[in-house]
């Protein structure tokens, strides 16, 4: 098929090699502009232009969609058959929807109409959800409110954080969007109303998210250090300074380890981390970050900070 993309982040750079690896015609590749990167804020070309660029794919990178007339010529100049959205950041607006023959369609990382909105595996994760899926449906002016043309499950492991669970959601989609595009092109896809009474929404999350409440239970702080890794990761603060969790888990622990006050530090594991006392059960804290400083496991940071038994992490 001749074939619109719209992505931005490296999941969708990998759709869009497996877009091309099937032999499809991609006609134009869009995705959002160049931007500071890292500590040394460079400026970076997305994933998606870096791929698109390497095989000789036209690229565009608008900084607003909605009421461009350029753009939206040259998007109809193109008679594309389709338009696939993946992980592109900004909505489509309903000016664009109909100029390719069969619409766009959206690659979506939940089972909806669960999760609709920007941060579907963020939110799957922060609610201890054990099984999430993809979605590739056909965009509406709505939110995330489509036809369903396809629809593929899979489990969340409990070591799962919201990059190793995107790799692998955006590494299935790839066979499920070949199959379904190609059962639009064949005429056999059905279009599927989603359920308005089952929505739920994953509206994007703020680096204020982040802060760890030690009064939670330790399965709902080890969710939020699971579904905030590696952006804008949990954190708490110890003697003042910006501690961010990177991983952890609940630890069942059969010794009387004294007061357990929420946020006090029980125990330091030799070569594990520290255990943390919650408003429910333990958390083994394994991977820390401290301000300004690298990714280090909890064991070395408690040994050069002079952690103690029985310091509070404040809530």
């Amino acid at each position: 098929m001749k074939i619109i993309f719209f992505g931005t982040p490296d999941p969708a750079a990998q759709l869009l090699e497996a877009l091309i690896e099937a032999k499809h015609e991609i006609a134009l590749v869009v995705t959002q502009p160049d931007r500071p990167q890292g500590r040394g804020q460079k400026i970076e070309p997305p994933p998606v232009k870096t791929v698109a660029l390497r095989h000789g794919l036209p690229v565009q990178q608008p900084d607003k969609l909605k009421g461009d007339q350029v753009f939206k010529a040259l998007i109809s100049s193109l008679s594309a058959e389709i338009a696939v959205v993946a992980a592109y950041g900004k909505l489509i607006p309903g000016e664009l929807l109909s100029l390719p023959r069969f619409g766009f369609i959206n690659v979506h990382a939940s089972l909806l109409p669960k999760y609709r909105g920007a941060a579907p595996v963020q939110w799957a994760l922060l609610n201890g959800e054990t099984e999430t899926g993809i979605t590739i449906f056909r965009l509406v002016e709505q939110l995330d409110a489509g036809p369903i043309i396809s629809q593929e499950k899979i489990p969340i492991a409990p070591t799962d954080n919201t990059e190793t669970l995107l790799s692998k959601l955006f590494e299935r989609s790839k066979d499920l969007l070949i199959k379904t595009l190609s059962s639009i092109a064949s005429g056999q896809a059905s279009f599927q109303p989603q359920d308005e009474a089952a929505v739920t929404y994953a509206p994007v999350l703020s680096k204020e998210s982040g802060e760890i409440d030690w009064k939670k239970s330790a399965a709902e702080i080890n969710n939020r250090v699971r579904a905030l890794y590696p952006w804008p990761a949990a954190h708490t603060f110890y003697r003042g300074q910006r501690l961010q969790l990177l991983a952890a888990e609940p630890y069942a622990v059969d010794l009387a380890l004294g007061d357990r006050l929420p946020g006090r530090i029980l125990q330091l594991l030799k070569g594990e981390g520290f255990l943390v006392a919650t408003g429910s059960g333990d958390l083994l804290v394994r991977t820390v970050k401290p301000a300004g400083g690298k990714a280090m496991k909890a064991a070395d940071f408690a040994l050069g900070h002079d952690v103690k038994t029985a310091d509070i992490l404040p809530n």
